[in-house]
């Protein structure tokens, strides 16, 4: 039983990570859902919510620094946009990983379909892709409006065991007004501020199973490489339909579960 557990966790990280380097996420959008209800599905003990959110949180991390230096090579990531929001969000999301410890499982997921929720309303907004070609050098945006937005959200994120990317794009694009790709390319750097932060807070509180986490990882590194390959040579508004189809039915599907 433990080998076909490792080798589901060795596809979910596989999967998940391809999606992670193709969409600019750190994957725990998906992640989340698949831990939590694929394995029964292939007659494998359930995973707790609290270890799964811990699982997300290093697959998030690693993932997206594996992407991250292929977006950051085609000069695809904001410095001063990773630094802006990043920082903020990083001591708000600490914060919210320590206190998931003693918050039952309900809210957190209540949390979770809400963070869903909002992105995917926000991802159906229709927007032009006129600007979406450009690099990071060619970006401004407003500064004091991030950093808010980074200290807000952060926390919640925290607790829910995610990078943040899922929220964390649909605000770039349409709040900071981020073209899509540099918003990709520098989601994932954002998220390892977060990532690192929650991550931090779930290793320290025992929410990390490493064992699985090793099978995750060895998955998801060299498949975000190759996603962040294709995302490059795929046009953005497929990016951002695939991106908003994601959302949408992951939170469909937590609602769903959560009024069940």
């Amino acid at each position: 039983m433990h080998f076909a557990l490792y080798l589901f966790l060795l596809a979910a990280g596989s999967i998940v990570g391809f999606f992670s380097g193709l969409l600019g996420i750190g994957g725990g959008i998906l992640m989340f859902p698949l831990l939590l209800y694929m394995p029964q599905v292939f007659g494998l003990d359930p995973i707790g919510v609290k270890n799964i959110t811990g699982l997300t949180m290093i697959q998030g991390f690693f993932a997206s620094l594996s992407a991250m230096f292929f977006y950051n090579k085609h000069n695809l990531v904001n410095k001063s946009l990773v630094l802006t929001l990043g920082l903020s969000l990083f001591l708000s999301s600490l914060a919210g990983s320590f206190l998931s410890k003693i918050v039952p499982d309900k809210p957190i997921l209540l949390i979770f379909g809400a963070l869903a929720f909002t992105a995917s309303v926000m991802m159906l907004i229709p927007r032009s892709y006129r600007k979406d070609e450009m690099t990071e050098d060619q970006v401004a945006f407003h500064k004091p409006t991030a950093i808010i937005i980074g200290v807000s959200i952060g926390f919640l994120i925290g607790m829910v065991g995610q990078g943040g990317a899922f929220i964390i794009i649909p605000i770039l694009l349409y709040v900071l007004k981020i073209p899509l790709r540099v918003a990709l390319g520098s989601t994932l750097a954002i998220g390892l501020f977060s990532s690192s932060a929650g991550l931090v807070g779930k290793i320290a509180t025992g929410q990390v199973p490493f064992h699985m986490a090793a099978a995750l990882l060895a998955g998801a590194m060299p498949s975000a490489r190759f996603g962040g390959f294709v995302g490059k040579k795929t046009k953005t508004q497929y990016l951002r339909w695939l991106l908003a189809a994601i959302i949408i039915g992951t939170a469909a599907k937590i609602w769903m579960d959560i009024f069940k």
